[in-house]
């Protein structure tokens, strides 16, 4: 007899990574992916404790970031690491993390908007 819900969650975990948009190069050198619906999302790390991400919408226009809150979660020599972004001006969110990230590093951001609206963006 299969197995009802892990055949219902691999189906709809397959459904989802089909509809997300590919990660891809962002105009601040950083990694750009989908946040949400409404937003995208783009991580830049240059090996340093600062770390920043820049909100866009979904046609890649940059938004304010005013009023948005973030968490990053991020793997950086095998540990995790977690720490808050803050709006910094324009469509950044800054944050410093516990030690230096690399660029490209595989993690993600929860996202709050000023509405209150969650989204996470994983890169």
């Amino acid at each position: 007899m299969p197995n009802w819900t892990a055949l219902f969650l691999a189906l709809s975990l397959t459904a989802s990574a089909a509809v997300a948009h590919e990660a891809r190069q962002g105009p601040n050198g950083g990694k750009l992916v989908d946040a949400g619906s409404q937003y995208h999302a783009e991580l830049v790390a240059k090996g340093t404790t600062e770390v920043v991400v820049h909100m866009s919408d979904a046609t890649d226009k940059p938004i304010p970031a005013e009023g948005f809150r973030a968490n990053a979660i991020l793997v950086v020599n095998g540990q995790t690491i977690r720490f808050a972004l803050q709006p910094a001006g324009g469509s950044r969110l800054v944050g410093t993390a516990p030690v230096p990230v690399p660029a490209g590093v595989r993690g993600a951001v929860q996202i709050t908007s000023p509405q209150g609206a969650t989204a996470q963006a994983r890169f």
